[in-house]
Formats: structure tokens, sequence, C-alpha cells
């Protein structure tokens, strides 16, 4: 299994692009740069606050983005491509690590263990794959992000896209951001309502270690 999977890893960046030259009225605040994540610190390989992608994703999430402009909304990301390093340091937080500092805040009702069993926590995260996307809508009258329940990277029941103890308009919101991405192409993530992979990725068996970090990029 550790002979399999260091051989599907790769510092290729050729086929990934900065989300912003694509889709560049989306809003980003991408969280694992920041201290403010389930763990509390800047994760490993985040050397730069921006959204990297694969071209195919790009392409795709900026045919939802110009949808939801027509209707009043922009995309917010909070995370896209994450290297495997990212992942590497989850999984010993999560087996080894005795800090639990963010644990009202992102995984109130569990122990830190039971995240990766429930699935919040992968440990072979389709994020490194440069697929998948974390996001939200942003309201353009307003500013604001659309109310969907529960908080980016809340690991809860609440969290989960059918999750019917919501409002009736928080749940409409949640369709909204889902029907947007399955129309482009995603496939939504049963436990987490911000999450969305490209149905057809172009790297389905091969995860990505280089940085985010737009140095990195062939531009």
């Amino acid at each position: 299994m550790e002979r399999d999977f260091r051989s599907r890893v790769t510092m290729d960046t050729s086929d990934f692009i900065l989300l912003s030259d694509y889709v560049p009225g989306a809003v980003q605040e991408i969280r694992y740069h920041s201290t403010f994540n389930f763990i509390g610190d800047r994760i490993d390989g985040y050397e730069e606050p921006c959204a990297i992608i694969t071209l195919e994703a790009a392409r795709a999430l900026k045919a939802v983005a110009a949808e939801m402009n027509v209707m009043g909304y922009r995309l917010k990301i909070f995370d896209a491509y994450r290297p495997v390093c990212a992942v590497k340091q989850f999984i010993f937080w999560g087996i080894e690590d005795t800090d639990i500092r963010m644990k009202p805040y992102f995984y109130p009702e569990l122990e830190k263990q039971e995240l990766f069993a429930k699935g919040y926590i992968a440990k072979l995260s389709s994020h490194s794959r440069g697929s998948t996307v974390d996001l939200t809508l942003l309201d353009m009258r307003t500013g604001r992000e659309l109310d969907m329940g529960s908080p980016f990277d809340l690991f809860s029941e609440i969290s989960h896209p059918d999750n019917r103890s919501v409002t009736d308009e928080q749940y409409s919101n949640r369709m909204l951001l889902q029907s947007a991405m399955v129309r482009g192409g995603f496939r939504p993530l049963d436990c987490e309502w911000w999450h969305f992979t490209l149905e057809n990725e172009p790297f389905p068996d091969t995860y990505f270690e280089f940085p985010v970090s737009s140095r990195c990029l062939k531009r």
C-alpha cells in the first residue's frame, strides 16, 4: 500500500493554474494558509493564500461562476488543490497530536480520531488530485455569504448537504450551490455541503506534492 501510494505522487505542475486567472471574480479565503482551521496552525505546504486547481476544473468553475453571477452571486473559495504533505499533517495530528484547542469551533461533537472514520478527513484526499474545491456563495448585493446552516469545516451531521434540521432557507441555499456545481460537472460529498470534485477529473489516480505557491506554476 505504501509503495503504491508513493508511485502515484508527483511534483508535476504542468496542468495546474491559478484559479484567479480563470475566475477573477471569485473571492478567496484560503483557510489552510491561516491559523483559523481545525488544527489551529498554518498547514504544511500552503506557502501562499491562493487557490490552485487543474485547468479542466478551472474551466468548469468558470462556467458555474458565470451562471451564479447572472443570479446575483459570486463564488467564495476556501480550498482547492491541497499538497500531500498537508494531508500527512492532518493524519499525524489526528493520530498522535494531543492538541484539541480548535475542537469547540470545528468538531465540538466528535473526538478527533472520529473525523477519519466519519469521512471528514481522508487519508488520501481528493484535493491532492487537483480537481476538488471547497466553496460557498456570496450575495453580490450584501457581500455576505449565504447562510448554509453551518460554517465551512464544521465536522458535524448538520454539515451533511441533505440534513433537514437546518431551516428551509438554509437548505435551499445548499441546494442552490449543489445544483449549480452538479450542472457544471462536479459531484458533491455526502458529509460536507461545501466539497465538490470534478466528475471527469484529469488525474483520478495521481496525487500531487508541490506547494500551494504561484511560483511553482508555469505561467
